[in-house]
């Protein structure tokens, strides 16, 4: 079989999927012959990457999810289900960040951060590997974590954390689901050129005190590969822990960020 054929017939969620890193990973699973659920909070942005998908000879379903919700996780991967026949992939992407010192992040803010990045991943995990335990044929189940998770940093204190947890629940999941030869890995993206970091930058550099941009540019001169990244850096990877080839991995969290973090 060869790479562009990896994922044929596979059913996979992928949350987040309407813009950005979770786009790129929606275009490529379909090319690699996936049935795509393209699940997102914008609906409309996920029916525009579904479209694209189909046009350019893929399938995709696009579906709404806000992942801060149990219920419509579980609504998510039910009406996949009942769509295709069976869940095989989830890429628990949906992601929240935020530039503030902390000191000045609120309650609200911080438990935003969580629900998001943490609660909404941990939903998906649970969701996607009732269904798989149920099917007796194992499964993929894949996160975004981030080089943030590894590190610290002054102004992203929750978003930071939150990440972190993430790495632990990829651990804590392999573990648990290694009987029922389901794999659990993440990938930890560094500094992406999409409307995410772009914007994360801006805020930074109003906390700074720099001009517009100066964040991005500070930031990105520090890439040992001397370029920011873009979402297609990513999604390679994502797809190989999505395939057949990578059923020895699990519990991973794999760095992608030009050489920015090298543990």
């Amino acid at each position: 079989m060869s790479a562009a054929q990896r994922l044929e017939d596979k059913v996979a969620i992928i949350t987040g999927g309407a813009a950005g890193m979770g786009r790129a990973m929606c275009e490529r699973f379909g090319e690699e012959g996936a049935i795509v659920v393209v699940a997102d909070l914008d609906l409309a942005g996920a029916e525009a990457v579904a479209d694209s998908i189909r046009q350019a000879g893929g399938r995709a379903t696009p579906l709404p999810v806000d992942v801060t919700s149990k219920a419509q996780v579980d609504e998510l991967v039910s009406r996949t289900v009942a769509a295709h026949g069976r869940l095989d992939i989830i890429m628990n992407n949906a992601g929240y960040g935020q530039a503030k010192r902390m000191l000045e992040i609120t309650e609200a803010e911080w438990d935003r951060m969580q629900a998001v990045n943490v609660k909404g991943v941990f939903f998906g995990i649970q969701a996607a590997a009732r269904q798989m335990i149920a099917q007796g044929d194992g499964g993929r189940i894949l996160s975004t974590a981030s080089i943030a998770g590894r590190r610290g940093n002054p102004y992203t204190a929750h978003y930071n954390v939150s990440k972190a947890s993430v790495i632990q629940l990829t651990m804590c999941a392999a573990l648990d689901l290694a009987p029922h030869g389901i794999t659990v890995n993440a990938i930890c993206p560094g500094i992406v050129d999409t409307q995410f970091w772009r914007s994360l930058d801006e805020e930074w550099s109003a906390i700074e005190g720099w001009e517009t941009g100066e964040a991005w540019q500070r930031r990105t001169a520090t890439i040992p590969l001397g370029r920011p990244e873009v979402a297609t850096d990513v999604v390679g990877l994502v797809a190989f822990l999505a395939s057949e080839d990578a059923g020895y991995i699990t519990g991973q969290s794999y760095n992608v960020c030009g050489g920015l973090v090298m543990t």
